[in-house]
């Protein structure tokens, strides 16, 4: 007697790289190659950054936001700064320079971000060259980092006010410098990354057939779908909806700029990667701007007569901006005294984490590691 018997297999996905052991693992029923249920079961990092910024000064909670995504430090710290500037009120205007020094540096930093979860997702798929490649143009951005913050990585350089130092001489560059200049001057990386990095990803990667039949119309999330689950950045631009907070809601200075917003037809893992690939673009038109006003134009990079000790009226503000992986907040209660009675953060790789039991039943095992790159999660985010 021949007796069949078939079952659903529950096995576990990852950790697969260090920086996951302990926050992340996809737990994941399949039915032969096919996965019918995922569920993304998260740990902790034990950082407790919320708890820690109430025992702190306002200054002092700085270097905490950079560890909540350290691929793009300086954008939470931009935000954490303008949300307690908003506690003062007029009592602290930012200066010029240091808003424009505030704008390139977010923007150079949504740069090295995408580029790691660009390279990040095609070597996951398979393609370690794109990897490469990506480590190679992030060193030069974090050598121009280096020289004007001292860290590569954790910065601590945004302050309540402005920013902790003017930029280095002969930082900026010209117009002229080309890829030879692009570890040493800004102008030189943009220059560079215009002629060899875009178009490269571009003929490399994006264009490449079996990155395409591995991308598209896998894991496809609805704009009304995006929308329902709170998405935002490139998940939610993905997917065809086109709403970006430095242009919706702008902040800081981004009303000045001239930059467009690229958003995806399908919603696909493809259109997900696209968006990143096309915003780096739109980067690279802001800092240029960026660094022709900076040129011109000297002048301080503190706010005028910042009181010695920081004590905002008592009050709370929230405020989010446009982070490299969606939107990034920060609520913040003041009880007048010298520390934060309150600090919660809004970060987007925990909310596009519950997407993964949406967008997952339905396709091969395989296509996981496409769909979990193309939400570009940092675990820093995730934990609370």
């Amino acid at each position: 007697m021949n007796v069949e018997r078939t079952q659903e297999l529950l096995v576990n996905m990852g950790p697969q790289h260090p920086s996951t052991h302990g926050v992340l693992r996809l737990m994941i029923k399949l039915d032969g190659e096919q996965v019918t249920w995922c569920e993304p079961d998260i740990g902790y990092l034990h950082r407790c950054f919320e708890k820690l910024a109430e025992q702190k000064t306002y200054p002092q909670v700085i270097p905490f936001t950079d560890r909540t995504d350290y691929l793009a430090a300086m954008l939470n710290e931009l935000c954490y700064v303008e949300a307690v500037e908003k506690l003062f009120g007029d009592a602290i205007q930012v200066p010029e320079r240091a808003q424009y020094i505030r704008v390139m540096l977010a923007e150079l930093q949504r740069i090295t971000s995408h580029l790691l979860a660009l390279g990040s997702m095609a070597m996951d798929l398979g393609a370690t060259t794109p990897f490469l490649y990506c480590w190679r143009d992030r060193e030069k951005l974090y050598s121009l980092f280096e020289r004007i913050t001292g860290g590569r990585m954790l910065y601590n350089y945004l302050r309540i006010g402005g920013v902790r130092n003017d930029l280095p001489e002969g930082i900026l560059g010209t117009p002229q410098d080309g890829e030879d200049k692009a570890d040493k001057t800004i102008w030189g990386f943009i220059n560079y990354f215009d002629s060899y990095v875009y178009p490269e990803w571009k003929a490399l990667v994006t264009g490449n057939r079996i990155f395409q039949y591995r991308t598209k119309n896998i894991g496809v999330l609805t704009a009304e779908q995006a929308i329902a689950y709170s998405c935002s950045g490139a998940v939610l631009r993905g997917s065809g909806v086109k709403w970006d907070l430095r242009k919706n809601l702008p902040y800081a200075i981004y009303d000045r700029f001239e930059f467009d917003i690229p958003v995806g037809q399908n919603g696909d893992s493809f259109d997900r990667w696209w968006v990143r690939q096309e915003e780096m673009y739109q980067s690279s038109r802001i800092v240029k701007q960026c660094l022709e006003w900076l040129a011109e134009n000297p002048g301080p990079v503190m706010a005028p007569k910042m009181p010695r000790v920081l004590k905002p009226p008592k009050g709370e503000v929230y405020h989010r901006i446009e982070g490299a992986r969606g939107e990034v907040a920060c609520y913040v209660v003041s009880d007048g005294s010298t520390n934060p009675y309150k600090v919660k953060w809004r970060s987007p790789a925990f909310t596009h984490l519950q997407l993964m039991p949406l967008l997952c039943p339905g396709h091969k095992i395989a296509d996981i590691i496409a769909i979990l790159g193309s939400i570009d999660v940092v675990l820093g985010e995730v934990d609370r």
